[in-house]
């Protein structure tokens, strides 16, 4: 007896999620209907696919090459079905995109409008989140990310390079003076990040790492720290450009800042044999001119 797609799906749902009622949560159903899904699949493969215990589920050595087939399997017959029916016709479905909240607003948003007249049948959803999300967890199809990338299993189109600047609002300058050299930065308030650490390492010539004098999980939180005369912060151009090009923010220590760290490119990852490549393609062609890093 063959094993339903969808019944494979669930299963999916619940190595993904890491468990049954986080797989019924992601699927909107209810957590018997997941049960049932798994124990009819390994009942008629006859082998145990997950060992359960009370916190959490893991494959076991049959299951993990099994989950590995039917992945690729699944994505392959979506991508057929995908082609076929949308031959000819403009992408269509739904688009799962992450960013963090700075590049959301700041890039993303003033796009959307003209990407949905463009491309009406695509349903976008736009997720933020300030750290390096799990493309497979959080159920997300493309994710944009600023600075190096160390995941090998995800593809990346390179969007282009958002170079750092370090900024003060004119009234905090006119207060506390402009810094000259990068060991004055001690004698200035700094505004930097919780976290990631390495957020707080600015490109620098001998710099050495500070603590700062406020920090936030959030650089659009930084930012509006910055605009309203706190200190000084190290944001990137793409939520910045148009601050400085306006007067509400000044760059400080240009000639002292260095280029090129790996903190500036900007990429869109997504996996490699993803079913949505179209809609994916689709967004990636549109936006990239239209940024402004």
């Amino acid at each position: 007896m063959l094993t339903r797609s969808d019944d494979l799906e669930i299963l999916l749902a619940v190595v993904d999620s890491g468990g049954f009622s986080a797989a019924a949560d992601t699927l909107d159903i209810q957590v018997a209907r997941v049960s049932r899904a798994v124990g009819k699949v390994e009942k008629q493969l006859g082998v145990s696919i997950l060992n359960r215990t009370t916190r959490r589920i893991e494959l076991t050595d049959e299951g993990r090459q099994f989950i590995d087939s039917i992945r690729l399997g699944l994505t392959q017959i979506q991508r057929a079905e995908e082609e076929l029916i949308s031959r000819g016709e403009l992408p269509k479905g739904r688009l799962r995109v992450d960013a963090a909240s700075p590049f959301v607003l700041h890039q993303l948003v003033p796009l959307i409008g003209d990407f949905q007249a463009q491309y009406p049948d695509i349903e976008l959803e736009l997720s933020s989140n300030e750290g390096f999300v799990d493309l497979l967890e959080k159920k997300t199809d493309v994710a944009i990310r600023i600075g190096q990338l160390s995941d090998s299993t995800l593809h990346a189109r390179p969007l282009g390079r958002s170079q750092l600047h370090l900024v003060a609002s004119p009234h905090y300058l006119a207060k506390r003076g402009q810094p000259h050299t990068t060991a004055d930065l001690i004698h200035h308030a700094t505004i930097g990040f919780s976290g990631p650490k390495a957020l707080n390492q600015w490109p620098l010539k001998g710099f050495q790492s500070l603590q700062p004098t406020l920090t936030s999980s959030n650089g659009e939180a930084v930012r509006q720290l910055a605009l309203a005369g706190n200190g000084i912060a190290c944001l990137s151009g793409f939520m910045v450009n148009s601050d400085i090009e306006e007067g509400r923010l000044i760059p400080v220590l240009e000639h002292e800042k260095i280029i090129r760290t790996g903190r500036e490119l900007v990429n869109a990852v997504y996996y490699k044999s993803s079913n949505v490549a179209r809609r994916i393609s689709a967004f990636i062609d549109f936006i990239q001119p239209k940024l402004t890093l």
